[in-house]
């Protein structure tokens, strides 16, 4: 496999190797295509094999490798690790996009089983594709100053009616970034992404049907879309935050500074 085929040579993440869960469509989908844009060459995974190949097949030949597989997975994890190690030569960037919202409803009503899943994809798998790609000696992470871009959302900063628990997880998220950053500077750096409402079909439910209504409390007066989150990912991956970590950039067209809720 020739992986040096219709690469920006010219652009930000020239050189740089990347893994972008949950990619096949969305918002991963998006941040992977910027990062090929800026010469990166990228691992897509996400649950099904079909959607991912897709979604490869639609970017440049030669700047992408698929692994299908479940993100709290750990042999998908790994699998991830030792493809980019053989294909790679090692890791530069990590986006930890994938994420699950599956309740909709009062926490205090929640299933406890359902909370826990939520936690389990959205923490904990966040928290052990990191520790994957520090342990894997021949990622060489460190070494390489990696970048490492976790999805948080700005329902980790003020709760949202009806997904709360996903709140929830995505501030365990925020928390998780900043305490990572202090771990493992200077060698890594750890920032977060955390947009409000974006256009997909993970977020339909939010905006389906009232989207004039929804986009008035956004300064912007406009719903995100995939793109937005995909250049501030772009931002944290590359040397043009080289003094950045520990930060979570907010994404949201001023929704927060209007008092806004997602």
């Amino acid at each position: 496999m020739n992986l040096d085929l219709n690469l920006n040579q010219n652009g930000r993440c020239s050189g740089r190797s990347a893994v972008v869960t949950g990619a096949s469509r969305g918002i991963g989908l998006a941040i992977a295509e910027r990062l090929v844009a800026e010469g990166a060459r990228v691992c897509l995974t996400a649950r099904k094999a079909g959607p991912l190949e897709e979604a490869a097949a639609a970017l440049p030949r030669g700047s992408v490798i698929t692994v299908a597989g479940k993100a709290d997975d750990p042999e998908h994890r790994r699998e991830v690790f030792d493809t980019v190690a053989r294909e790679f030569g090692g890791l530069d960037v990590l986006v930890n996009n994938a994420g699950i919202n599956p309740a909709y409803g009062p926490v205090a009503e929640l299933d406890l089983d359902v909370a826990r899943k939520v936690l389990e994809v959205n923490v904990l798998a966040t928290l052990a594709w990191v520790q994957g790609a520090v342990a894997h000696r021949d990622l060489r992470f460190a070494e390489r100053q990696g970048a490492v871009v976790n999805l948080s959302s700005v329902t980790g900063e003020t709760p949202a009616p009806g997904i709360g628990l996903y709140g929830v997880s995505k501030a365990a998220v925020s928390h998780l970034t900043r305490t990572l950053a202090v771990e493992l500077g200077p060698g890594i750096r750890v920032n977060a992404v955390a947009p409000a409402v974006v256009k997909t079909r993970f977020a339909k439910a939010l905006y389906a049907g009232k989207e004039e209504a929804v986009a008035e409390q956004y300064p912007m007066k406009r719903l995100g879309v995939p793109s937005d989150v995909a250049s501030a990912v772009a931002y944290l991956a590359s040397d043009d935050s080289s003094w950045v970590t520990g930060h979570i950039l907010t994404v949201d067209g001023g929704l927060a500074v209007a008092g806004g809720t997602a």
